[in-house]
C-alpha cells in the first residue's frame, strides 16, 4: 500500500491542530484494514507528534498504537503503549517531550526533532484548534 501524502497547503491555509490529527489517525485506519501496520504505526506516530498537548488526543494515538501492537502480537510494543496510555491521562497537560513519536522504542521522556510540516503543531502549546 503506498503511503498517502498531506494536502499541500499555503502557510495560511493551515489545517487546524485537530484537522491535521483526524488525518494522520484516518491514514493509519486506512493502512491498518490494510494489514500494512508499519505504515499504520508511522501515521500514529505523525498523531502523537501532532496530539501529545492533548489529553484526549494523546491517549488516542497511544490506544492505535496499543491496536496494532495487537495486530502483530507484539509484546513489548504492548507493555509500552499501555503504560503509555496511562501516563498520557496523566501528564499530558503537564509536560510532554516534544517531537517524541511515542512508540516503546525510544524513551518516553526523550524528545526528539520534529518534522517540518508537523512543527507548527508540535511546537505550539496552543495547538491552534
Amino acid at each position: 500500500m503506498a503511503q498517502a501524502r498531506w494536502p499541500r497547503q499555503s502557510a495560511n491555509m493551515r489545517m487546524t491542530l485537530r484537522e491535521a490529527f483526524e488525518l494522520e489517525w484516518k491514514m493509519a485506519e486506512q493502512a491498518r484494514r490494510f494489514g500494512d501496520f508499519d505504515v499504520a504505526f508511522r501515521h500514529l506516530e505523525r498523531a502523537h507528534i501532532i496530539g501529545q498537548r492533548r489529553t484526549r488526543l494523546h491517549m488516542q494515538s497511544h490506544l492505535g498504537m496499543l491496536r496494532v501492537a495487537w495486530q502483530r502480537r507484539d509484546l513489548r510494543e504492548l507493555v509500552g503503549q499501555i503504560t503509555r496510555t496511562v501516563a498520557a491521562a496523566l501528564f499530558s497537560r503537564l509536560w510532554v517531550p516534544v517531537g517524541n513519536t511515542g512508540g516503546s522504542n525510544v524513551s518516553p521522556f526523550r524528545s526528539m526533532p520534529v518534522p517540518s510540516d508537523l512543527q507548527c503543531y508540535a511546537i505550539d502549546p496552543d495547538g491552534s484548534d
